[in-house]
């Protein structure tokens, strides 16, 4: 009988502190998701762009001890050359910091706000808890107390009693702790937070200073080929050096081609079918032939057309289906782009500021294969554009009719 009063007394007690003991699990912070941006991603990009920093630098100094030399023009404008792709990588590096810098933000300031309402809810479920303690406690216990019809069953309710204030006091401890975890989570990303704001800003200052710096270089490189143009005579040797340069292309171009087809079993060639190389304009600058260089009795052979109206982000696309032969970089043609549609069929694509094909890519007419610049012997941002059919160079206004003639 008294086991069976003991046990009518634990169940009572439990009864009454039921709703209570199914609260009591212990209060902690969600587990955290992983990030999709974190500070080591941007610490990569922070090494990288200190890598290109270096080579700038090296350039530089190897720019200074070509300053003036009439004869390594084609030295300095390659150098040049590389001093601009070397900036316009640390732009993008930068601008990749800049975007990441904004995700991380983004993050944080999600991760704040989901720390905020967690103490909200924590602090709501605590009030809760209380109101229950206020509930079912003192009043709870008492009515335990005076169920018990004998000592012995006093002494076991009390010690029930007696678990459930241990378990009231847990809780107290544990929304302390929580309290204590969530505030220094707080100032973690709050700190986070402003370093990130005050990183991502040095990041947007950084950037313009390398675009004026770019544009500087650019500026620099330009002015160094119309100087060279309009002293024609001061630089008779670095004509016939870029004359020579080109000769020698050309025929490892069609060598190429010939190869190439001889490789595929490919006899027959149809020429023509060629599309515009750009969207963005049909200003022909340069024709192709003889043209005037602005120096009184001088001219020169154009072996193509020069595209004019474009700038330095102008997509160039295949102007005929085939296979690139040649994706590389002289001190002439700057970076360039040959696709071979037969034997002895090719097209060019000179002064370009991106490449995005290589050796061995079959492409489909009207595929993008870079970027339009100034790279090489180039005043100025255009595309020069060559067809050979037979291995000779064509003008390529005979299958490009619809241009605007922007030459004198």
């Amino acid at each position: 009988m008294r086991t069976k009063r003991v046990l009518r007394a634990a169940v009572a007690f439990l009864f009454a502190f039921g709703v209570l003991a199914a609260d009591l699990a212990p209060l902690r912070l969600p587990p955290q998701t992983a990030s999709a941006v974190t500070q080591a991603d941007i610490d990569k990009l922070k090494k990288e762009s200190n890598a290109l920093s270096s080579k700038k630098s090296e350039v530089n100094k190897q720019l200074s001890a070509l300053k003036k030399d009439k004869a390594n023009t084609l030295k300095r404008k390659a150098l040049l050359d590389q001093q601009i792709d070397l900036i316009s990588e640390e732009i993008a590096n930068t601008e990749q910091q800049i975007a990441q810098y904004e995700t991380l933000i983004e993050q944080t300031e999600q991760e704040l706000s989901e720390t905020q309402a967690q103490e909200a809810d924590q602090y709501e479920l605590f009030c809760k808890r209380v109101r229950a303690m206020e509930e079912r406690g003192t009043v709870s216990y008492w009515s335990v107390l005076f169920q018990s019809s004998s000592f012995e069953e006093l002494l076991g309710a009390m010690d029930f009693i007696s678990e459930v204030m241990e378990a009231d006091q847990r809780v107290i401890d544990d929304l302390r702790v929580l309290q204590e975890q969530i505030a220094e989570k707080q100032q973690t990303l709050e700190a986070s937070l402003e370093t990130s704001l005050a990183e991502q800003q040095s990041a947007k200052e950084a950037l313009a200073v390398k675009n004026n710096e770019l544009r500087d270089q650019r500026t620099e490189a330009t002015g160094l080929i119309k100087e060279m143009e309009e002293n024609e005579a001061d630089y008779k040797d670095v004509l016939a050096e870029i004359e020579a340069e080109e000769e020698k292309t050309q025929k490892e171009i069609v060598r190429l081609s010939k190869e190439l087809a001889a490789q595929q079993g490919n006899t027959t060639v149809t020429y023509g079918g060629y599309i515009w190389p750009v969207t963005t304009s049909k200003r022909v600058t340069s024709p192709f032939g003889k043209r005037n260089t602005g120096i009184k009795g001088a001219s020169t052979n154009h072996r193509g057309i020069d595209i004019g109206g474009v700038y330095y982000s102008s997509t160039v696309y295949a102007a005929k289906a085939g296979t690139v032969i040649i994706s590389s970089s002289n001190s002439v043609r700057g970076q360039y782009i040959v696709i071979s549609h037969g034997s002895g069929n090719t097209t060019t694509y000179q002064h370009l500021s991106k490449r995005s094909v290589s050796v061995g890519a079959v492409v489909k007419q009207g595929q993008a294969i870079g970027v339009t610049g100034s790279s090489g012997v180039g005043s100025g941002p255009h595309l020069h554009f060559e067809i050979t059919e037979n291995g000779q160079l064509v003008d390529p206004l005979k299958y490009l009719t619809d241009y605007v003639k922007a030459w004198n």
